[in-house]
């Protein structure tokens, strides 16, 4: 990517959040011969405080040294929340800087033999949501997830995937926009430039939701699965940093029905070969 495109990837953002921003949410009449579906620049400018040819320039990219002050009111007008407003200060404080080479994400010994040590589904991920080890119940849990898969790959084209996830839609924003937070300001790492031209080809739903440049992060909670075999299974999540890698562990309230399936699935598993258990794994890629 050149230069140009990097230094606005702060124009970018701007452009994307006040076209979700309506009239009726800022306080102002809708009028009727609005073309624009969210709000014109000027009007950002006007109730930022700030002069609308300043605001020109940074959408275009010609000013990449707005004050705190003047961000901080942006994100007000652009209803941002505390995450996306921390990505807004972190665009603008980003400098180009020369490419540097990533070293390969690989897993240490001892997470290997974490994941074969727990009696629950885990696996690790990295920055681009590989899988990078699994461990045997995780596998039975979702075969997307054998070393070598692509976690946000897998949601968006794979229909059995799709099909696993209660909620595929709400998913589906929630990974876009924790993938984007990943990259922050480093769009020229080869496997997210990789990543994204691949379902941005193959998927109109990832162009959609890639286009409003949100923000998220996709830490613990709870979630809702359909398991082809044992149902439903309602399941708590929790990630875990180790070192630059990402430990995901997935676990039912004791006692419960979901709990009761998960440890028909674990003896299931028991008897079922598997190829790829907690080994590392290049990410997948497929025509």
């Amino acid at each position: 990517m050149s230069e140009d495109n990097r230094a606005n990837l702060l124009g970018s953002y701007l452009r994307a959040r006040r076209a979700l921003v309506t009239p009726a949410q800022a306080g102002l009449p809708a009028g009727a011969n609005r073309r624009v579906p969210g709000l014109r620049r000027e009007e950002v400018a006007m109730l930022a405080g700030i002069s609308g040819d300043y605001y020109l320039r940074l959408e275009r990219g010609r000013d990449n040294n707005p004050s705190p002050q003047v961000l901080e009111s942006l994100a007000r007008v652009l209803h941002l929340d505390e995450l996306e407003q921390e990505y807004l200060l972190g665009l603008a404080a980003s400098r180009p800087r020369p490419r540097r080479r990533r070293k390969p994400e690989r897993v240490p010994a001892r997470l290997h033999q974490l994941l074969a040590s727990v009696q629950v589904p885990a696996f690790v991920e990295g920055r681009a949501f590989d899988v990078l080890a699994s461990n045997r119940l995780a596998v039975a849990l979702s075969p997307r997830l054998q070393p070598g898969y692509n976690r946000l790959r897998s949601l968006i084209l794979d229909p059995e995937e799709q099909a696993f996830q209660h909620d595929w839609a709400r998913s589906a924003e929630g990974f876009v926009a924790a993938f984007r937070k990943s990259i922050g300001d480093d769009i020229d790492d080869p496997r997210f430039v990789e990543l994204v031209g691949e379902l941005a080809l193959s998927s109109e739903r990832f162009r959609t939701l890639w286009a409003r440049h949100d923000v998220r992060s996709l830490d613990g909670g709870t979630t809702t699965v359909n398991h082809p075999v044992v149902g439903e299974l309602r399941l708590h999540r929790d990630k875990l940093p180790v070192d630059d890698l990402i430990l995901v562990l997935y676990y039912a309230d004791q006692g419960s029905q979901s709990d009761e399936r998960l440890r028909l699935l674990a003896s299931m598993a028991q008897t079922t070969p598997l190829r790829h258990e907690t080994r590392d794994a290049e990410p997948e890629r497929r025509p």
